[in-house]
């Protein structure tokens, strides 16, 4: 690609998720902390088309691949950590405010592994650690499904002590070594089984019938499972070697 030119539809689509981060933001120094919560979402959609859209048209770049870390950063690091502090670790002081300095390092540092890991192995099939969109996608949508279900008595619940558990929880597992799946080896385009349409249409109506709180589900259970498969493999490997020592 000559230096002077870029690929102009996948970038575009790269700012509109810089566009709905800083939005986000915006609507979160404001006290609208639910548009900011969808904003947040928005960003996570334009996030994932623009990769689908670079691979697709054969438009992937150096410069592309930094411009959307960059804006990762804000949409999905600055501005979940910005919409916690404004809805309630505000109330901590400096505790609220260092935590979500945690959570937005967490995810930089979680970024910039991801950028020099895809130089040296393109194919693998697994995250190392939990993306950062996934983690903003946590923040949001946990938001949005205690908006949905607030009654008189939820109304009180006290979401300081979880907002700041969100933030070091999910601050240590972007970073962690645990293995997600990305999912980039599936091929829509094969043929399938009339069934796999079938399960499709019912996950749309899933979704469809509360959307705020089944994001919330899907995001917690993705996180929860790599959680748990990955304390898994540490067992084995740690039985192993175990085995492998009394064996020698």
């Amino acid at each position: 690609m000559n230096s002077k030119t870029l690929y102009i539809l996948p970038n575009s689509l790269t700012t509109l998720n810089l566009f709905a981060g800083f939005l986000s933001v915006i609507y979160s120094i404001q006290g609208n902390f639910i548009i900011a919560a969808y904003a947040i979402i928005a960003a996570a959609f334009f996030d994932l088309l623009d990769g689908r859209v670079a691979r697709l048209t054969k438009s992937s770049s150096a410069f592309g691949a930094e411009y959307d870390s960059l804006c990762d950063l804000v949409s999905f690091g600055m501005a979940p950590s910005l919409l916690l502090y404004q809805i309630s670790l505000h109330q901590l002081g400096r505790i609220g405010w260092l935590s979500c300095f945690f959570l937005v390092a967490c995810g930089a540092i979680r970024l910039a592994r991801f950028n020099v890991k895809k130089e040296t192995d393109e194919h693998d099939r697994h995250f190392q650690g939990l993306p950062i969109p996934l983690a903003a996608g946590i923040i949001a949508s946990a938001i949005l499904a205690y908006h949905k279900v607030s009654t008189d008595f939820l109304l009180n619940f006290d979401i300081v002590m979880p907002s700041l558990a969100l933030c070091f929880v999910l601050g240590i597992v972007m970073i962690s070594n645990i293995k997600y799946r990305n999912f980039k080896d599936l091929d829509l385009k094969k043929r399938r089984p009339a069934r796999y349409l079938a399960f499709f249409i019912l996950l749309i109506i899933v979704i469809g019938y509360s959307p705020e709180l089944m994001f919330f589900f899907f995001f917690l259970l993705y996180t929860i499972l790599g959680i748990i498969f990955g304390a898994m493999n540490t067992g084995k490997k740690i039985l192993n070697h175990k085995s492998k020592k009394q064996i020698t």
